[in-house]
């Protein structure tokens, strides 16, 4: 049984998301039924999955008497707008370091989308760093910098994937399978996004220690398969010894991801983000955004199509959120 209500956490989302049919998509690809999981629906400054992790961070931060938040992401990170967004929610300071993870950065993609929202929000955005930074030994210097001068800060790793913030998807493992009861939706296959590996391993550790016998398919949008799924199964263990849950629950095999859909790596548009991305919208008026959700759907899709998931399965996407990106996207949609 799974306790979560003894860890600390604030409320920052609107909770249950929707747990939507998609049958405009489902019909255009003829294979397994389609749903979607809206946590681009989650309220916090445009929503997205990080709210889910940050009503834990954040709670943990408070207990610790923290007055400054740090986190860091790509330039356009939606967990760095969502932090930035929780900050302002509780009265904290909010420091941001970005990585230029993306080459040929346009002016949109510098300027528009989420940096436009971390700084109306009142962000700080500390520096851009090089790709390629030690990003968390960055932000660890800067704590220590905040220290000497007083602050009390609070370091969120990226994607806020540690295993605080992986209880916010144990708990959304929780929601979809009591959304399951409620709407007599028998659940096949989940699928999503997986990039700092938080969401997944919450999904994996909420839905495996349910005895829901649910898989979970992580569709990679940076890393190679082998090093995704390490990545995975080793928040996997840490968050279940957090949990203080039998490891032995949980096997290796059951963290799968696919790195077939990176294409030429981390931000960076591929032709099947694209179609996927313009698919939803013209169907199901449904925004991904072009770096998470895009390219998970693209796996999807693609999948669909190889039979990889069957006729009469229900087969429910996990929306990351991020729709906000789109505009530093522009010139790749005109």
């Amino acid at each position: 049984m799974l306790q979560l209500a003894s860890y600390p956490r604030i409320r920052l989302g609107h909770f249950p998301t929707p747990l939507e049919f998609m049958p405009n998509l489902t019909r255009h690809l003829g294979g397994p039924n389609l749903y979607v999981k809206r946590d681009d629906c989650t309220g916090l400054a445009t929503g997205g999955n990080k709210t889910r992790k940050l009503e834990f961070l954040v709670a943990d931060a408070i207990a610790q008497g923290a007055d400054t938040l740090i986190t860091q992401g790509a330039v356009q990170s939606n967990h760095a707008r969502q932090t930035i967004a929780a900050a302002a929610r509780v009265g904290m300071k909010c420091k941001i370091l970005l990585e230029q993870r993306v080459p040929n950065e346009t002016e949109d993609y510098k300027q528009s989308g989420n940096v436009m929202l971390d700084l109306l929000m009142g962000g700080k955005i500390v520096a851009r760093l090089p790709s390629g930074t030690d990003m968390q030994q960055s932000m660890e210097t800067l704590a220590t910098e905040l220290r000497n001068s007083g602050s009390k800060p609070y370091v969120i790793p990226g994607g806020g994937s540690t295993p605080v913030g992986a209880l916010g998807y144990v708990a959304c493992a929780q929601e979809l399978l009591a959304q399951s009861f409620e709407t007599g939706i028998r659940i096949d296959h989940v699928v999503h996004a997986t990039g700092s590996a938080g969401t997944q391993a919450g999904l994996v550790v909420g839905l495996r220690a349910s005895n829901s016998g649910i898989p979970v398919y992580g569709v990679s949008v940076r890393a190679p398969k082998q090093k995704q799924e390490e990545n995975v199964w080793k928040l996997v263990q840490s968050t279940m010894d957090y949990m203080g849950l039998p490891i032995s629950s949980i096997e290796r095999a059951d963290v799968v991801a696919n790195s077939d859909y990176v294409g030429d790596g981390y931000g960076i548009p591929t032709d099947s983000m694209i179609e996927a991305v313009r698919l939803n919208a013209e169907l199901e008026a449904l925004l991904l955004d072009p770096v998470y959700s895009g390219k998970g759907m693209a796996g999807l899709i693609d999948l669909v199509r190889k039979g990889h998931f069957k006729k009469g399965e229900n087969v429910v996407f996990i929306h990351t959120g991020g729709s906000v990106g789109l505009f530093g996207y522009r010139t790749v949609f005109k």
